[in-house]
């Protein structure tokens, strides 16, 4: 990390999950651990949303009666809507498209006291949604398109993360379409499972944004996963 950035204040690593910082406690039991980390400072960052992949397809119960009503609103009213797999060869232009087309609308109804941290964001992740394409067979990443009457209304990226979870990267719909993303998410769950086998699927954290903490909320994760940054002091 520090060969690779112009400050070692600038060299961090990320997404270390709880599993290890246990583990590597348990590694140095009988040694002083305040020794060991004097250098380093470890911050616990925002958790990440984890379901039942089987919740999330079968979207079974009361808790889920809004989802499927969505769901169902959307199939109706947009019956145009093909999927197909995610192919940057095709797709790039249309989702960077897509993806503009959205941070506009977004910025219209944000809160103002949001804005800010939005707008720092956003340019990150234009960045990662460029790179995600860029490298996508490298990656070993895998994706769906929902198209309407032919045009690209949402896209939707993801990974094995280990034998029982797949994660969810990103995902985005048109704004003003309701219920593509619930169906764009259920779609995505069903085809991460046939391709995977995985169990449980990881939708990341909330970003600090109420909405989205209530939306992730809504489908009623199994567990929150909590997440570590680790930096150097010096």
């Amino acid at each position: 990390m520090n060969l690779n950035n112009s400050s070692k204040y600038l060299s961090r690593i990320d997404y270390v999950d709880e599993y290890y910082m246990t583990d590597f406690v348990e590694e140095v039991e009988g040694q002083d651990i305040f020794e060991i980390l004097e250098n380093y400072l470890i911050e616990k960052k925002l958790a990440d949303y984890v379901y039942n992949i089987d919740d999330l397809i079968e979207l079974r119960g009361n808790g889920y009666h809004t989802k499927r009503t969505e769901i169902n609103k959307f199939k109706k009213n947009y019956p145009g809507f093909t999927t197909e797999l995610l192919d940057p060869a095709i797709h790039t232009g249309e989702i960077i498209e897509l993806f503009n087309r959205w941070v506009i609308n977004r910025m219209k109804y944000m809160p103002k006291v949001e804005l800010d941290a939005f707008l720092d964001g956003i340019n990150y992740e234009r960045f990662a949604i460029k790179r995600i394409l860029k490298y996508y067979q490298e990656m070993g990443l895998f994706g769906m398109v929902l198209r309407i009457d032919g045009k690209v209304m949402g896209f939707t990226v993801g990974e094995r993360t280990n034998d029982t979870t797949a994660t969810i990267l990103i995902e985005k719909t048109e704004f003003d379409i309701l219920g593509s993303a619930q169906f764009i998410f259920r779609e995505f769950c069903k085809l991460l499972k046939a391709h995977y086998g995985s169990l449980y699927i990881n939708a990341g954290d909330d970003m600090g944004f109420e909405n989205l903490k209530k939306v992730k909320l809504s489908y009623r994760p199994a567990k929150l996963l909590p997440k570590y940054s680790i930096y150097q002091k010096n």
